[in-house]
């Protein structure tokens, strides 16, 4: 099994990384699965965003990113994983979170994503901030997104290894 787990500073093209990833999964795999996610223009209360700043306390960050993927990579029976973040200043449209997974089978690789991405949005350790004409405003994690981590019922054991409780 292979999982890279990387938090960057720098813009991406998570295309030319997908492809990659591919390559490096081989042809002995059933599933590739993959999420993008990226700025949006707008907040949730509708106002216009100029750019979002994510930012880290890179080690602790880090640990959270790669139990989580560890403990994806073991749930579902992953063949590969790839987990990148980014940090810093993000404007629109530009790529913020890839995650790619290769699995045997379909369902296990679909699951992986949606797994990896509920886990990510409420328990990596990440401080995030939204800029527009209203100025700097931080935002938290929401209660759909405590919805959708307690639909994976994760135990208590599993939820105290990712550093946040």
């Amino acid at each position: 099994m292979t999982v890279r787990v990387t938090l960057s500073d720098a813009p991406f093209d998570p295309y030319a990384l997908l492809a990659q990833f591919a390559r490096d999964a081989g042809g002995d795999i059933g599933a590739i699965a993959s999420f993008v996610g990226q700025t949006r223009a707008t907040s949730a209360d509708g106002a216009a965003i100029s750019a979002m700043e994510l930012t880290s306390y890179r080690s602790l960050t880090l640990r959270s990113m790669e139990d989580i993927a560890a403990a994806a990579a073991t749930r579902f029976g992953l063949t590969h994983l790839l987990l990148l973040h980014r940090v810093g200043r993000m404007v629109p449209g530009e790529p913020v979170v890839l995650v790619a997974v290769a699995a045997s089978h379909r369902r296990n690789a679909l699951q992986a994503v949606d797994y990896a991405m509920d886990r990510l949005k409420s328990e990596a350790v990440f401080w995030k901030a939204e800029m527009g004409d209203f100025g700097r405003r931080w935002i938290e994690p929401s209660d759909g997104d405590a919805a959708d981590l307690a639909r994976w019922n994760i135990g208590q054991e599993e939820h105290d290894n990712n550093g946040r409780n």
